[in-house]
């Protein structure tokens, strides 16, 4: 008796659906992902072996290099916010075109009576290195102390955007806001000495160092 032939099914697999499934998830990332914009204060930080991330939000950073001092703050809210504060503890007014360019200006660093001449500039001008002198800071608590005034009202700005939204749905208070240091790794200790000592002044303790990641060995 014959042996029965046993059919044999084809092992090919069309591949062509998740070739397009591909196609689709790559073209969402890319449209998106949001670009990195150009830093204007370019700072080379000392690398270290600490991997924790830094929050999207609730943040403030003081960058520093070659002596120059810029400060950025993560929520364009809140950065509105800050300015307003500021505008009326220097006296200095800004129009509504003014801080709308504000919102858009991710760190800056020029004293507070040059900051409508820099927003009067387009934007690639604005990011020129030498557009930006820096922000003036001393070991006062006095408006002299220009970095501490917009630390200051940065911290206040956060706790009012945060009680705007305590009635949004799934609104959690990421509490009060997180600051954090970016120095270059060849910056000389007496402007870091200042920047720590505006922060003490003003009860903020605790604070973080902007570092890159050491390769492993």
């Amino acid at each position: 008796m014959g042996k029965a032939k046993v059919k044999r099914t084809s092992t090919n697999i069309d591949m062509t659906a998740m070739c397009d499934v591909s196609f689709l998830l790559l073209t969402f990332f890319v449209l998106t992902a949001t670009a990195r914009q150009p830093e204007v204060l370019v700072v080379d930080t000392p690398s270290s072996s600490t991997p924790d991330q830094l929050p999207d939000d609730g943040l403030g950073i003081i960058s520093v290099a070659e002596g120059k001092i810029f400060f950025a703050v993560k929520n364009p809210e809140v950065r509105e916010l800050t300015l307003k504060n500021i505008s009326q503890k220097y006296g200095v007014a800004f129009s509504a075109e003014e801080y709308e360019k504000f919102r858009r200006l991710e760190e800056f660093g020029v004293p507070v009576k040059n900051l409508r001449q820099l927003l009067s500039l387009p934007e690639d001008q604005q990011k020129k290195p030498e557009i930006q002198s820096g922000i003036p800071v001393d070991s006062t608590e006095t408006v002299t102390n220009e970095l501490y005034s917009w630390v200051q009202e940065a911290r206040k700005a956060t706790v009012e955007y945060n009680r705007s939204r305590e009635g949004d749905k799934g609104f959690e208070d990421p509490g009060p806001m997180k600051v954090a240091i970016k120095a270059a790794a060849e910056e000389k200790y007496p402007t870091i000495h200042l920047i720590i000592e505006t922060l003490r002044n003003q009860k903020q303790n605790k604070f973080s160092f902007v570092t890159g990641l050491r390769a492993k060995e």
